[in-house]
């Protein structure tokens, strides 16, 4: 199994803010829009550096999508920044009549994805928000795991064309990919190679998955791991070689089971290669308040969980 080890753990919320600015600095065409987020969102150093590029839409998500959409007509390259409760729920008709029916070249990103929300409960913790992007024709949809994948792949949004969903997270991570790394959207990255299960991963969910793979070393399994960052388009041929080996596979994400990764990698299977999978996802329900840490331990997203479901589809070989 392949050590990876971190120096420090940040919130891949600042990656974006990060990247936002590099961004900025790279196309003079990149504005930014908030709405009324500025700090949850980290987008201070923008702000500082392109006042006259940076818009505050105020607590109206939807238009907030309208304008990002005609700010397209003009070649800028719209940002724009809330939680992805209000980046996708709350605004999907805009989203949907605006800017992907008409393939508009907008960004929509958002904070604060999935149970690691925490205290603010099921009402903010949205769980369904990659099923509801991915299924727009033309979307294309971006979970990343750490502050350094975040940055680049927010830094790799300003040559792509077209509607994008990029979704991150609050609390701090561990912050293990290289900080040079180049971002392939659609392209996976290989973690670990193995030969008795594949374990996809993606968000938060990728360093739990790490995890596991070093308690399933002990146990005496090797487990080939992946780290899917962008769900559409999937990486449907490294996904399909790793099964081919292992003949199984996990899939682990924050997110509810019905709708996201496991489902997109279910497809992919149940078309070209039938295979045992088992899913690391909330179970149909909403969240509820409690500590990040909590929450994820309570609906099964942890390491122990991607354990117990490796030697379960093992099993069903």
């Amino acid at each position: 199994m392949k050590k990876y080890t971190y120096t420090e753990s940040k919130d891949t919320r600042s990656g974006f803010g990060a990247g936002l600015l590099e961004a900025g600095r790279k196309n003079e065409n990149v504005v930014a829009l908030c709405a009324d987020l500025i700090g949850s969102l980290k987008m201070n150093d923008f702000i500082k550096e392109f006042p006259e590029r940076f818009f505050q839409i105020g607590i109206a998500e939807a238009n907030m999508m309208g304008i990002a959409a005609g700010l397209t007509i003009s070649d800028k390259i719209p940002f724009t920044g809330t939680f992805a409760n209000f980046s996708t729920g709350r605004v999907y008709d805009q989203i949907r009549q605006s800017i992907a029916y008409s393939g508009k070249n907008v960004k929509i990103c958002a904070s604060h994805a999935g149970l690691t929300l925490g205290e603010d409960g099921a009402t903010h913790q949205i769980l369904e928000d990659i099923g509801l992007m991915k299924m727009l024709p033309g979307m294309t949809v971006i979970n990343t795991c750490d502050f350094n994948q975040t940055k680049a792949a927010t830094l790799a949004l300003v040559d792509h064309v077209g509607p994008t969903y990029l979704r991150f997270g609050r609390p701090v991570v561990p912050n293990f990919t290289p900080a040079d790394q180049e971002f392939v959207i659609g392209k996976a990255v290989m973690l670990n190679e193995g030969t008795d299960v594949t374990i996809v991963a993606t968000g938060h969910l990728v360093w739990e998955a790490i995890q596991a793979g070093e308690e399933l070393e002990k146990l005496g399994i090797s487990a080939e791991i992946i780290n899917i960052h962008t769900i559409k388009p999937l990486d449907e041929e490294a996904i399909l070689t790793s099964v081919a080996k292992t003949k199984c596979v996990v899939t682990a994400e924050e997110h509810n089971r019905l709708g996201g990764l496991g489902d997109s990698v279910a497809q992919v299977l149940a078309r070209h290669l039938p295979s045992p999978q088992e899913y690391v996802a909330v179970d149909d329900s909403f969240g509820e308040s409690g500590k990040p840490d909590e929450l994820m331990d309570k609906y099964g997203l942890n390491a122990a969980a991607i354990v117990a479901a490796a030697r379960k589809v093992i099993t069903r070989k």
